[in-house]
């Protein structure tokens, strides 16, 4: 009878969920959602198998570092799991607003606030602050998040050419001046490893009166003075309205962050709903983050290894004669161009016990379906010699 009823009652939409191609696809390849067994440093076991994660965010290594074990421990026995509630209500503690002031500090920025993910901290660095009647520019490569942030403001949007200041100027020529306008680029992009040319934009930005935002999530810990980010490599701290990112990166943690000046985070903390009705971050990761924080100050030999490591990787890779999309940081794209090929390759990497991730179109442009890979400072010169030998395999196979 229940059988009987569910088909004479077809749903369109569970329909379409249960046919979908693209997902009957991934199931069956299974590229993703892979579930680590284990994990120590670099390298994580799957499915019985030592393996080098060579596909992580931490590019700093700073998740296992003992100082922030310890910091997330105490914190733990001090505060519970969880504060259970959002910041503006019952959810705001101590070890949140000491993260905030020590990022401030650190990014050169009066104020800073926490959210509970990178996600929800750089969708509301644009969906706070731009509204109907303003109009949006955007590097066409920008995040998800960002893309979210820019539809929920309601306000007209603008793609210019990736990375690209001389496309930017040609929109921004189109604006009226009185129009108030938001640019929005990433400090180094991702998927492609590139970073921005932010002294170009920034100076746009300026003539324009434009404000601007900067997701540096993957420049943050990286680039700049002890891993100050992609404004600090560039010296135009004072160009560069706000600045967003991730704690889950270099910071060795999860939530994310928003800094600029007291008016503007003031304004984003009163006026942006992810915010508002956001349950605030554990008081264990706000203390991961801060003591990673403090690594980086302390212990400059991790950004030091990160780079040494970057390098020779970069060399490994232009030597098999792979195209690495001119990446200039530690995210490093393959690019293939197919999705059969990714395929292929990400495989035979798997083969050898080597672990990357896939992105494929629509998730990078047409004919730039890559493997994605991202060098840490965790890396040992055991690890980089394994990782050739897979990759001149993997080169073999395509």
């Amino acid at each position: 009878m229940a059988l009987t009823l569910l088909n004479r009652n077809k749903k369109a939409i569970f329909e379409r969920c249960c046919d979908d191609y693209a997902t009957k696809m991934l199931l069956k390849y299974k590229p993703f959602y892979h579930a680590m067994d284990a994990q120590q440093g670099a390298h994580v076991r799957l499915n019985g198998r030592d393996i080098i994660m060579l596909a992580s965010n931490d590019y700093l290594g700073l998740s296992f570092h003992p100082k922030v074990i310890e910091a997330g421990r105490a914190a733990l026995l001090q505060w519970g799991t969880s504060t259970t509630g959002a910041r503006p209500s019952n959810g705001s503690r101590a070890c949140h607003v000491e993260l905030e002031q020590k990022l401030a500090a650190f990014l050169g920025r009066e104020a800073c606030h926490v959210s509970v993910a990178g996600y929800i901290s750089c969708m509301s660095s644009v969906a706070a602050f731009a509204q109907k009647g303003d109009v949006i520019l955007a590097d066409k490569n920008i995040h998800s998040s960002v893309l979210d942030g820019i539809r929920l403001s309601m306000a007209a949007v603008e793609r210019f050419s990736h990375n690209n200041p001389e496309d930017l100027r040609h929109f921004v020529k189109t604006i009226p001046y009185t129009t108030p306008k938001l640019i929005v680029v990433e400090g180094v992009y991702s998927m492609e490893g590139h970073i921005a040319r932010l002294p170009e934009i920034a100076e746009i930005a300026e003539e324009s009166g434009s404000f601007l935002v900067l997701d540096d999530a993957h420049g943050f810990g990286v680039l700049g003075r002890q891993g100050r980010g992609t404004v600090d490599h560039f010296r135009v701290n004072d160009k560069v309205d706000i600045i967003c990112g991730s704690l889950s990166k270099s910071l060795a943690s999860t939530g994310g962050f928003v800094a600029g000046s007291r008016s503007l985070i003031d304004y984003l903390r009163f006026h942006s709903k992810q915010t508002i009705f956001s349950a605030a971050i554990s008081p264990s990761q706000a203390a991961c983050a801060a003591a990673a924080l403090e690594v980086m100050q302390s212990e400059p030999q991790h950004l030091d290894r990160l780079w040494r490591n970057v390098r020779r990787y970069r060399d490994m890779l232009k030597g098999l004669g792979l195209d690495t999309w001119e990446s200039d940081t530690p995210a490093i794209p393959i690019v293939l161009g197919s999705k059969e090929l990714v395929y292929r390759f990400w495989q035979a990497l798997l083969e050898k016990g080597v672990f990357t991730v896939m992105s494929i179109a629509p998730a990078v442009p047409p004919g730039k379906d890559l493997v994605r890979t991202a060098v840490s400072a965790l890396h040992s010169d055991e690890d980089l010699d394994k990782v050739a030998e897979a990759m001149a395999y993997a080169v073999k196979k395509l």
